[in-house]
């Protein structure tokens, strides 16, 4: 069974508070938070107030992807705000502070993950995949939402799979990019088990219905 972890780049940013209480009600269970720093991707996003703040008005699970230079400059403040699972780019940093990150994240009571951009080869995170509770592959070019998915990251979904399960058979494997209720189903026969949907989710006509879709 997967998980659908909604995007709130896509939410109603006037009416926050009643779209992640319907967000709850529509039987969502996380909700993925992107914070992006408009330097290691060409956005700007939330900075940790913004997951404190969410953190008073929702008890849903806030799955935080950073998207940002040296995360270890910025991990304990986003732990301390109220992150439930705190994923950090295998390119954002050396390998030495990577890991450094990683404990840190833990050393707080914090899942941590890692995430790969497109270009990045699931060889690079070999290394990290026992230290961590979700791998998050990016099926676009991370900074902006509503982008084509793409396909051929699929082999590498697969392949991320096989190596979890030989060392680390928990941890999620997760997929942001272009996710609908087509694209989830390749996503899921690859062997993702959480996906990000933004615009599927909080654009479709029956919510509940996606939800329903995706996590069956």
């Amino acid at each position: 069974m997967a998980i659908l972890s909604p995007s709130i780049l896509s939410a109603d940013y006037m009416h926050f508070h009643e779209d992640m209480d319907r967000t709850k009600a529509d039987g969502a269970k996380w909700l993925h938070v992107d914070i992006m720093d408009g330097h290691f991707v060409p956005n700007l996003s939330f900075g940790y107030s913004w997951v404190k703040a969410m953190r008073k008005i929702t008890d849903l699970v806030l799955d935080v992807h950073l998207m940002i230079d040296t995360p270890i400059k910025y991990a304990e403040e986003f732990c301390k705000a109220g992150a439930d699972y705190l994923t950090i780019h295998v390119e954002a940093d050396t390998p030495e502070n990577i890991k450094k990150t990683l404990e840190l994240i833990r050393s707080l009571g914090v899942k941590p993950g890692i995430v790969v951009k497109p270009k990045t080869p699931a060889s690079a995170v070999a290394e990290y995949l026992p230290m961590v509770d979700l791998v998050l592959v990016m099926t676009v070019e991370p900074g902006f939402g509503g982008q084509k998915f793409m396909a051929d990251m699929m082999p590498k979904l697969k392949q991320l799979r096989e190596m979890l399960d030989k060392v680390n058979p928990s941890c999620h494997l997760e997929v942001d990019g272009g996710v609908d209720a087509v694209t989830g189903e390749v996503c899921k026969e690859n062997g993702a088990d959480v996906l990000v949907a933004g615009s599927a989710f909080f654009g479709a006509a029956d919510r509940a219905e996606m939800v329903k879709i995706i996590e069956a």
